[in-house]
């Protein structure tokens, strides 16, 4: 793969950032098949260079950061703003240079970042069913309903007076920058919130079920939202019947894909004729992860819920017959493809050229203070006092890999622009690390998480993470 002509250069550039060059013009996309040419031994080289440098400095730092008890998706953003434009990728050794080859080999960063998200979906979708419980029902409905729906509702209320073009990316329109900016003021992360429940061996306690509850039920709602989001961008020219038809087509998979096609493929998947199934798991919960992308992608559904939506297909909570598939899913995604796809991500981040500490700020300060007080508000009407609303409110506003998630998803798609999608970002990683030094503070103090709880101090038994909540 050579990129030694501005067009090639252009597209390389164009799929870093979500691009969609060849579907607009033939003559750019003419140029593609020259990017399939094969590999000389240098460009492999130092294709695998670059990768090594990615992984192997997300999992350094993801290390470090573990070791001091904060989110190991931290560590894996920051090796990537150290090898971007922010720090060493602005470093030149003659003609050499990490931004220079990390543009080089954008189309195959751009798979590898491709694949990570959609494996950190499929596996989160995956917790997503495991963790699910109907224990403390009304509390967790009303830390769901208010906790989440304030502030989304909120969001999309308020969202008109604010977004404008200082936050649009180039399909961004008004609907869907208020549906993005609604489902940043709302989201919570369950993968990083588990990590940190497991780190600090409280995952089997009533605190943390209530919180999961929550994040699980946002979750899934909140997805269907970024998937309109995502459906109805770039109808900045008002077509009803294109954004009607995104918007049906989006609704339908997102039903079908809860209801009836994991129904479908559960028989399928105890049928005596499922030979795949049986001789290789690990290579049928792939296929099937892939078969939900396709048809995904087949009525211009967007790729990533379609891999949130194929773990419910697979995760059969009485009869666990892919339980080990997807922990070797989990362990191999997360030693590699996900790592890179949060490097990536920080690779993308521009603190020099697409950083505004007024927008980080107003947007950090108000969504806090609205997700915070609604889940307090939740709280004290599900029946809980003092402390247990602070620590509630605190857990609960932790935004983490989704918020990342959420970021990506919309930058991808034009939605956002370069200085929103870093806000997102950070605003993710601040909040969440936030949560963990906070949780870990009142558990030093020896203080009940809830006053119902034992406390801290108490007896507990530690609770091992699973692997797949590394993120």
């Amino acid at each position: 793969m050579v990129l030694d002509g501005s067009a090639n250069q252009e597209i390389a550039s164009e799929v870093m950032t979500g691009g969609s060059s060849w579907n607009v013009c033939p003559q750019r996309a003419a140029a593609f098949p020259h990017l399939l040419n094969s590999m000389s031994n240098s460009d492999l080289t130092t294709l695998l260079f670059l990768l090594l440098l990615l992984v192997g400095l997300a999992q350094l730092l993801g290390y470090i950061f573990v070791k001091i008890r904060q989110p190991k998706v931290i560590g894996e953003i920051l090796a990537g703003l150290v090898l971007g434009p922010v720090l060493l990728g602005r470093v030149h050794i003659g003609s050499f240079s990490l931004q220079k080859l990390s543009t080089h080999h954008a189309p195959v960063l751009n798979f590898v970042y491709w694949m990570g998200l959609l494996l950190l979906m499929f596996i989160s979708g995956a917790e997503t069913k495991q963790l699910f419980t109907r224990d403390e029902r009304r509390e967790v409905s009303w830390l769901t309903i208010v906790g989440t729906g304030i502030p989304f509702i909120l969001g999309l209320v308020i969202g008109p007076m604010l977004v404008g073009p200082a936050i649009s990316g180039p399909k961004g329109n008004k609907l869907s920058l208020v549906i993005i900016l609604a489902v940043g003021v709302a989201v919570t992360s369950v993968p990083v919130i588990s990590k940190i429940f497991a780190d600090l061996k409280i995952l089997h306690t009533r605190f943390a079920r209530l919180v999961l509850g929550v994040a699980v039920l946002e979750d899934i709602v909140l997805w269907a939202a970024l998937a309109i989001a995502t459906a109805v961008a770039g109808a900045a020219a008002f077509n009803a019947g294109r954004m009607t038809y995104h918007l049906l087509a989006t609704i339908v998979f997102f039903a079908l894909g809860l209801n009836l096609l994991p129904r479908a493929v559960k028989r399928f998947n105890k049928s005596k004729f499922n030979v795949l199934a049986r001789h290789s798991p690990v290579g049928y919960a792939l296929a099937v992860l892939l078969a939900y992308c396709v048809l995904a992608g087949a009525f211009d559904v967007n790729l990533v819920f379609a891999a949130f939506l194929a773990a419910f297909a697979v995760v059969h909570k009485k009869r666990r017959i892919f339980a080990e598939a997807l922990d070797a899913i989990g362990k191999v995604s997360f030693a590699f493809f996900i790592p890179v796809y949060f490097a990536i991500v920080g690779l993308k981040l521009d603190l020099v050229k697409s950083f505004s500490w007024k927008l980080l700020l107003i947007f950090l300060v108000g969504t806090c203070v609205i997700k915070i007080l609604s889940v307090a508000l939740a709280g004290r009407l599900a029946g809980f006092h003092g402390l247990d609303l602070i620590n509630l409110a605190l857990t609960t506003n932790a935004r983490g890999g989704p918020g990342i998630v959420l970021a990506s998803v919309a930058f991808d798609a034009g939605i956002i622009n370069a200085s929103f999608y870093t806000t997102l970002v950070l605003a993710a990683v601040i909040t969440s690390q936030f949560a963990g030094a906070w949780l870990e503070y009142v558990l030093h103090r020896g203080l009940p998480l809830l006053s119902a709880d034992a406390p801290a101090g108490g007896s507990a038994v530690p609770a091992e993470a699973p692997e797949t909540l590394a993120a």
